[in-house]
């Protein structure tokens, strides 16, 4: 038999401690200067043990805070269905929180005046967000609504309130959307943002809703965090 590497010896400890859940989700584990006086190796033994099961999705490195066990990776439908941050949490079992980092009435650039169908310059409401599933920064929302469609959005507390109901209240619900997938790199502001590296996978959905009639009222890019979110996509032969 091929003889076992320190560091997968070690590996194999560290994963039976996340089973055994001596190693809780969400919890910090100890440090690499810790882990490797405890296992009397040196420090890029334990590295290399942790990076393979930070490759294998059992742990996550922090900015700023060390290498914490994972939860598993939140299962968003909301690329095939028209459901809120909320509902998509709760489905996965985790608590919903919402930041509002920017509300304001600006002049629409050309591309959000092209998304919305408006002129360059017409009024909309600029709403940025940064929304958490059980205090961990998940997704980045930026959206656009011409000020036409719901006039008084800023006077709506996002915190506690969602876009889409306030859409609705405004005879404006939005019952169709059309979105776009792309993978990025964080940039720093996103990183800091979203408590993860600069230049860590991004998914980036760029959305248009529309109302009943058509209209679009919504224009939104969401940046979600790569390592806490899958997507799943039904197709059919075209």
């Amino acid at each position: 038999m091929p003889k076992i590497s320190l560091h997968e010896t070690i590996e194999r400890d560290m994963r039976l401690r996340i089973e055994a859940g001596e190693w809780r989700e969400g919890s910090l584990i100890p440090g690499e200067v810790e882990l490797a006086e405890a296992y009397g190796v040196s420090r890029p033994t334990v590295r290399q043990a942790l990076q393979t099961l930070v490759s294998e999705g059992l742990l996550e490195r922090r900015r700023r805070r060390g290498t914490i066990v994972r939860s598993p990776k939140i299962d968003q439908s909301f690329a095939l269905a028209l459901r809120s941050f909320d509902d998509e949490m709760i489905a996965n079992e985790r608590v919903p929180r919402t930041q509002v980092l920017l509300l304001k009435r600006s002049p629409a650039d050309d591309e959000v005046a092209q998304a919305l169908s408006l002129e360059p310059g017409d009024a909309v409401f600029k709403l940025v967000r940064l929304r958490y599933a059980d205090e961990t920064p998940n997704v980045l929302n930026e959206s656009y609504i011409p000020a036409w469609a719901a006039p008084e959005l800023d006077e709506c507390d996002f915190s506690q309130r969602s876009l889409y109901a306030v859409l609705s209240e405004c005879g404006h619900a939005v019952v169709s959307a059309r979105r776009r997938l792309e993978v990025i790199k964080a940039d720093e502001t996103s990183a800091t943002l979203l408590d993860v590296d600069e230049g860590d996978p991004l998914f980036l959905f760029h959305t248009v809703g529309f109302d009943g009639e058509g209209r679009a009222v919504e224009y939104s890019i969401a940046s979600y965090r790569g390592a806490s979110n899958s997507f799943e996509f039904s197709v059919g032969l075209g």
